[in-house]
């Protein structure tokens, strides 16, 4: 009977460790909050009091200021790496006279995979093992500095 149950005990406990785990990251807008902004009307500052803080905004001043509200989700199983689920990018630009000029909003389709480039610049010099690095300075110092003292 003891036995049974550590067995079911282990058989569950090892089910819930295999569950999938979602997190959720950064901020989602709600469509009624998002209704409220009004292009050609609604200001930088009203868009922040009503929104929130961005995720992030633009860099490039010649573009004029847009600011990014940036939410994903992900699914890690067990020990596996978070797989992306979904993710959800609103952009909000404004024009010169710090009003809305365009709402854009896009998904995880929209996203485009981007390769790295995996070289390495070699470095001069010789590689050392992890002995030689440990080593490398025993006998290299000597007494000649305290001779002269």
């Amino acid at each position: 009977m003891p036995f049974r149950f550590a067995a079911i005990l282990t058989i569950l406990i090892l089910g819930a460790a295999c569950a999938p785990r979602q997190d959720y990251r950064g901020i989602t807008i709600e469509q009624e909050k998002l209704d409220l902004i009004k292009v050609g009307q609604t200001s930088e500052g009203q868009v922040n009091a009503l929104l929130g803080s961005p995720s992030t905004i633009s860099t490039f001043p010649d573009w004029g200021t847009v600011y990014y509200y940036i939410s994903s989700e992900t699914e890690t199983v067990a020990f596996l790496a978070p797989e992306l689920i979904d993710q959800q990018v609103l952009a909000i630009s404004f024009g010169k006279d710090s009003r809305v000029k365009e709402i854009k909003r896009y998904g995880l389709k929209d996203g485009k995979q981007i390769a790295f480039v995996d070289r390495e610049t070699p470095t001069r010099g010789k590689e050392m093992t992890v002995l030689e690095q440990l080593f490398g300075n025993l006998g290299r110092f000597n007494n000649a500095g305290r001779a002269s003292q």
